[in-house]
C-alpha cells in the first residue's frame, strides 16, 4: 500500500520499486484527503495508478478502495478501465462502504447518512459497478445513483470483467463479495480506530472468513475461486523482521487468507518505519511466502 501523499516525481521510484523487489501486487487509497494526513497533498488515485502502470510491466495494481461517499459508478468505472487499459489487463477495482473517519465521508453531500442507508448504498454502488463490468450499454434509476445509456464496450470486450475486490465485515457485504467480487478484503476491525492485540485481530479475521464462506454457500460459489486480501493496518512491531514476517504470513495463510498486504514504510507519522523494510522483507521472505 503506498500513500498518494507525494508528488509523482518522488513517490513514482516506490512504485517501480515494488515491482522490481518482486511484491505481486501494489495498491494504494482512495480518499478525496485523509484525517491523519489532512494537511498534506492528497493526490486522486486513477491518475496516479495510470502513472505506475506506465512506469511497471508487471505488477497488480489497484484501489482499496474506492468508496462511494464520493464516487460514482458511472465515472468510476470510466476510470477503471481506461487504467486496466493502460496497464494491459493489471488492474484490479476494490470497493468499500466509505469510511466514516477519515473525514471526507461528507466532503460531496453534507447530509450524514444512517448505518442502513451506508449500507443501502453500497449495494446499490457495487451491483450497478458490476453490471457496467459486464453490459455494454447500461440504463438505472436507483434510490443513489442513476445512469443512462452507460457503455462501457472496452470493459465487456474483455474475455472476462475487469476484477472487482469488495471490501465487507458484515453479512450483507459479505454477500455482495461472494455474488460479485473475484475478491474479498478485510482491514481486520470494522472500526479501525479500535486497537486490538494480533491475536484478537487474527482471531477477527479468521471469523470474518468463516461469514464468507457461508455467503459463498448460499450464493452457490466455490469461495477458493476468490482471492482473500488482508490489508494490514497494524502490523506488530516484533514482526518487521524478515524471518518474524514470515510466520505471521504463515498465521494468515494457516486461515485461508491469501493476499497481505502491508504498508510502504513512510519516513514519518503514520506507518513510519525503516526504510530498508520493505527490501529486507522482499530479499529474504518473499521467497518463503510465496511458497505458502
Amino acid at each position: 500500500m503506498i500513500l498518494p501523499d507525494r508528488h509523482w516525481a518522488e513517490a513514482g521510484k516506490d512504485w517501480r520499486a515494488a515491482e522490481e523487489l518482486g511484491f505481486d501486487s501494489a495498491w494504494t487509497y482512495d480518499h478525496m484527503s485523509w484525517g491523519p494526513l489532512v494537511d498534506r497533498p492528497w493526490f486522486s488515485p486513477y491518475p496516479v495508478l495510470t502513472a505506475a502502470a506506465c512506469s511497471t510491466q508487471r505488477i497488480q495494481l489497484g484501489t482499496l478502495v474506492t468508496s462511494p461517499n464520493f464516487r460514482h459508478p458511472v465515472t468510476t468505472v470510466k476510470d477503471a478501465i481506461s487504467v486496466d487499459d493502460i496497464s494491459q489487463g493489471r488492474f484490479v477495482l476494490g470497493i468499500g462502504a466509505g469510511s466514516t473517519t477519515a473525514g471526507d465521508d461528507r466532503v460531496i453531500d453534507p447530509t450524514p447518512l444512517s448505518l442502513r442507508d451506508r449500507t443501502e448504498r453500497f449495494a446499490e454502488f457495487v451491483e450497478l459497478t458490476d453490471r457496467m463490468l459486464r453490459e455494454p450499454a447500461v440504463t438505472h434509476e436507483g434510490r443513489f445513483f442513476s445512469a443512462f445509456e452507460s457503455r462501457n464496450v472496452a470493459s465487456c470486450n474483455r474475455r472476462s470483467p475487469l476484477p472487482v475486490a469488495v471490501a465487507a465485515t458484515g453479512p450483507r457485504g459479505l454477500a455482495l463479495a461472494a455474488r460479485h467480487g473475484s475478491a474479498w478484503v478485510t482491514f481486520g476491525a470494522p472500526v479501525h480506530s479500535k486497537k486490538c492485540t494480533p491475536e484478537e485481530t487474527l482471531k477477527m479475521v479468521r471469523s470474518q472468513l468463516g461469514g464468507l464462506h457461508q455467503a459463498c454457500e448460499r450464493a452457490g460459489r466455490d469461495p477458493v475461486e476468490m482471492k482473500k486480501i488482508f490489508v494490514v493496518t497494524d502490523l506488530p512491531q516484533e514482526s518487521r523482521s524478515p524471518s518474524t514476517f514470515v510466520e505471521y504470513a504463515r498465521s494468515y495463510a494457516s486461515i485461508g487468507i491469501t493476499d497481505l498486504v502491508i504498508h510502504w514504510p513512510r519516513p514519518t507519522g503514520i506507518y513510519k518505519a525503516d526504510p530498508q523494510m520493505a527490501h529486507l522483507i522482499a530479499e529474504k521472505a518473499l521467497p518463503e511466502i510465496h511458497d505458502m
